[in-house]
């Protein structure tokens, strides 16, 4: 399939009515796909592809019919490999963070798709950061071409947020490995990785606010798509995950405005889970702003540049 077609098929299918810009020097863009249980999903060459965390049974039997072979998680939760295995699927767990992506690592990275059972899927949570980044420079390692202008092209077209620099700067910045430092990675993979604790709260908290922006759409209510959950009781879960990331001593060696944010946050939480709880609207919207002001302020200084 020619370059053209690939970037038709792109535009077509994203809906994004804007062309891609291409370089006759290069091979063919990523093509942007739908399948159930996976989002933000892409096919960036013949071996690789990027997305979400598979969601259950639907995610990964949509891999399967994709004809993936290997996932890698490069995300901080605990990959569900069991669900994976039951579709033949085997799991690799590297994570990285949102800082960027060591060389050791993406070296790594790039073992794993040269050598595990192909085509492989590669992904973080939503499938926008840092797995784009982490196919990026598995691009850039694996095939000729992929730096500099080609890498920096794939992060935009799969969302890459620019405030991300150690990510985004990964086109320019990333010097790929040689074969012979391909060739002395172990080939132990782990198929769950240990995280830090703050890592695994973060995680938790991450998925709390995603629901509680689901609560916000829905007009402050249960969603329509999620009917067993509570909103008060999300806004609480929030809460109390603030709590105890606040107890960590990892989170103690970061200094005090570190954990005055965690404060801040967890009493906005509260306040949003009792507002929520007594259907106060207005009072949850407030709640609302304020927590998605410090969780931003929070990533600015402590995720998304360190």
């Amino acid at each position: 399939m020619t370059c053209r077609v690939f970037v038709l098929l792109l535009i077509m299918v994203t809906g994004c009515g804007q062309t891609v810009p291409t370089s006759p020097s290069l091979p063919a863009e990523p093509l942007a796909l739908h399948a159930a249980g996976v989002h933000n999903l892409f096919r960036v060459s013949d071996r690789l592809y990027s997305g979400s965390t598979p969601e259950g049974d639907a995610g990964f039997s949509s891999l399967k019919e994709l004809g993936v072979r290997t996932v890698i998680s490069v995300d901080g939760a605990k990959p569900d490999f069991q669900t994976a295995g039951r579709y033949g699927l085997r799991y690799v767990h590297l994570p990285i963070g949102y800082d960027g992506i060591s060389n050791a690592r993406a070296v790594q990275l790039a073992k794993a798709v040269r050598d595990l059972p192909g085509p492989v899927f590669i992904h973080c949570h939503h499938g926008k950061h840092r797995g784009p980044a982490a196919c990026a420079v598995v691009q850039m390692t694996l095939e000729t071409g992929w730096a500099g202008e080609r890498a920096e092209r794939w992060l935009k077209v799969a969302g890459t947020d620019s405030k991300y620099t150690g990510l985004v700067g990964l086109s320019h910045s990333f010097r790929p490995p040689s074969a012979e430092e391909l060739d002395q990675v172990a080939t132990d993979f782990p198929t769950t990785a240990p995280v830090p604790d703050i890592v695994r709260l973060m995680v938790e908290i991450d998925d709390h606010w995603e629901r509680l922006k689901a609560v916000r759409k829905a007009g402050w209510k249960t969603p329509a798509d999620h009917p067993d959950l509570d909103p008060p009781h999300v806004a609480l879960m929030l809460a109390e995950a603030h709590r105890e990331a606040a107890r960590l001593g990892e989170a103690t060696t970061r200094g005090k405005e570190f954990m005055a944010l965690l404060v801040e946050a967890e009493t906005s939480a509260e306040e949003l889970a009792k507002a929520l709880r007594t259907r106060e609207t207005n009072k949850a919207g407030v709640a609302f702003e304020r927590l998605q002001a410090t969780c931003t302020k929070c990533h600015a200084a402590y995720r998304d540049r360190k």
